[in-house]
């Protein structure tokens, strides 16, 4: 399976998305959802609009999109799922991080965010293989 790896990140006024392995492919919107229904419309179109030979060869045939949010992004948008108690009960980092992530404040080192991922990861994949 091919991956097209799609960016959000918070600006002051939106959201905005590109693919990071896709020239000439952007979205945006008020919302992350939004931004996602943008950069579908803009492959859409790409591939519309596009002589086959112009095309990109990873939007030819199957693909997947993959997002890549900054700490920042993340957090604002999951705001309302995921709490910074919760997620230092999934990651062990403290909750005053997260709030310092969420408002800009600070970045996490690469390490910090890898240990976040994991936690979120793991965390999918305990509720993936629930049954009620």
């Amino acid at each position: 399976m091919k991956y097209v790896k799609i960016i959000v990140e918070r600006t002051k006024d939106l959201y905005s998305a590109y693919a990071e392995n896709v020239p000439g492919v952007y979205g945006a919107g008020p919302s992350v959802e939004e931004a996602k229904s943008s950069i579908n419309d803009a492959i859409r179109l790409l591939k519309k609009h596009n002589k086959k030979e112009h095309i990109p060869a990873i939007l030819k045939g199957d693909f997947a999109l993959v997002y890549k949010y900054d700490a920042e992004s993340f957090l604002r948008h999951y705001k309302g799922i995921f709490t910074n108690s919760a997620l230092e009960r999934i990651t062990g980092i403290n909750q005053k991080q997260f709030s310092h992530y969420a408002s800009g404040l600070k970045k996490p080192r690469r390490t910090q965010a890898k240990k976040i991922e994991t936690a979120l990861h793991k965390l999918g994949n305990e509720l993936l293989a629930i049954e009620l």
